[in-house]
């Protein structure tokens, strides 16, 4: 639910850039990185896809916090960077109004 939430919002930012990007969820990437480790997502921009997957994203979490917040906005994050990826831009560029303070 955070993924396609996120993935929502996300798309109403960035409506031309992202409607034709289909967002996923897998459980584990099918193989491991080029650095040795395990990826949090995928993003094919020729298939228009962002795939995150899940069980990375849970179990590996250094979460200070484990709770629904912390967790939520974990999620949230990898939403954002594998989205910045696939768009060529640094995630805090994607919503820069969702995060000024007054």
């Amino acid at each position: 639910m955070t993924v396609a939430s996120t993935a929502e919002y996300l798309k109403d930012m960035w409506p031309d850039e992202l409607a034709t990007v289909r967002f996923e969820v897998a459980g584990l990437p099918s193989e491991v990185d080029s650095a040795g480790g395990i990826a949090r997502w995928h993003v094919s921009a020729p298939e228009r896809r962002v795939i995150l997957f899940r069980l990375p994203i849970e179990r590996l979490a250094r979460l200070h916090r484990h709770d629904e917040l912390h967790r939520r906005m974990l999620i949230e994050s990898c939403v954002f960077r594998a989205v910045a990826e696939l768009l060529g831009k640094d995630p805090w560029d994607l919503a820069p109004e969702r995060f000024r303070h007054l």
